[in-house]
């Protein structure tokens, strides 16, 4: 028996089409996107399968049906591979930490979407349009990606929001800070700085409007003892149910730490299942641990090794 750690992914793994090839095989997948859609009332299938790219990408679409593919995934894994692995921990990258907690058997797939729903239109709606937003900048460290924020402060409010890996550096704030911090991380020596293509400075402190109402939708949830350990992006350690609450109402405005949840949550794996479409997480991990090899899930091919890295051990 394996000794494994789940990865969730967050926002921009997502891509239409997604999980298709897998459905036929397995219909457990539709089945949950059905369980899901009846919960919010929306179609979320069709959306994923049909579109447009643009109605997809809307951050208050995008959580719900990236926890939804998650679950799904996670259901296949159960199915397929149950008696061949133990998790001992699990860990999500940013709405990914919500999947993780339902795999974990903390929140049912009902309110699981109906949160990351509302946190969506809670995050949308914190900033207006086109007055935040989100850069990711590559080659420097967490000390120099700070000495920037604090330098282009002065256009505007700029903050670290991800670290996604090593020389892999998401910075957040308003529009000028934002665009301000570009300009001296190329002087800095960046070798690049790239403008996301996001609807807001997620996980930055102007997050923190969002706070109120998404506490009151976090209370009229149903909350259970989780069956594996799940590592907080907020501080990348494990809480207890009673401090759960707080610590999701925490990620909203505080940053992703990506290197350290991995760090946190790896130890004692054998290998790690990144379980939602795409191979971000598996890309990040790569350049975090090289001794952790992560799987991804989000096709046939994908799913298939996965299936020969553990059946083949048994």
């Amino acid at each position: 028996m394996k000794q494994v750690v789940l990865y969730f992914p967050g926002q921009g793994a997502q891509h239409l089409g997604m999980l298709a090839d897998l459905a036929e095989q397995y219909p457990v997948i539709k089945q949950t996107f059905e369980q899901a859609s009846a919960a919010i009332n929306q179609d979320l299938w069709s959306l994923v399968q049909q579109g447009p790219a643009e109605k997809l990408n809307l951050t208050y679409n995008t959580q719900p049906i990236l926890v939804t593919a998650s679950a799904a995934l996670w259901q296949v894994i159960e199915q397929e591979l149950g008696e061949d692995i133990k998790v001992i921990a699990a860990a999500g990258h940013s709405v990914g930490e919500y999947s993780a907690l339902y795999a974990a058997g903390v929140l049912t797939l009902e309110d699981a979407v109906r949160l990351v729903k509302k946190r969506g239109e809670l995050m949308d709606s914190a900033v207006p349009a086109g007055e935040g937003g989100m850069a990711a900048i590559l080659g420097l460290d967490s000390e120099q990606i700070q000495a920037v924020c604090d330098q282009a402060s002065s256009a505007g409010v700029v903050e670290p929001a991800n670290f996604n890996a090593p020389g892999q550096i998401v910075i957040a704030g308003t529009a000028e800070g934002v665009a301000q911090a570009c300009i001296v991380a190329k002087d800095a020596g960046a070798k690049r700085a790239l403008p996301l293509q996001v609807s807001g400075p997620f996980h930055s402190s102007l997050m923190r409007q969002a706070t109120d109402p998404f506490v009151e939708a976090l209370n009229n949830a149903q909350w259970s003892e989780p069956v594996f350990d799940v590592y907080h992006n907020a501080n990348n350690a494990v809480s207890t149910l009673a401090d759960m609450q707080q610590r999701l109402v925490e990620q909203l405005y505080s940053p992703v730490n990506w290197i350290g949840a991995v760090g946190a949550s790896s130890a004692g794996a054998e290998l790690a299942i990144e379980v939602g479409p795409g191979k971000v997480i598996s890309g990040l991990n790569k350049r975090i641990n090289k001794e952790l090899t992560t799987y991804p899930t989000g096709d046939s091919a994908s799913f298939e090794k996965l299936l020969s890295a553990i059946k083949g051990s048994v």
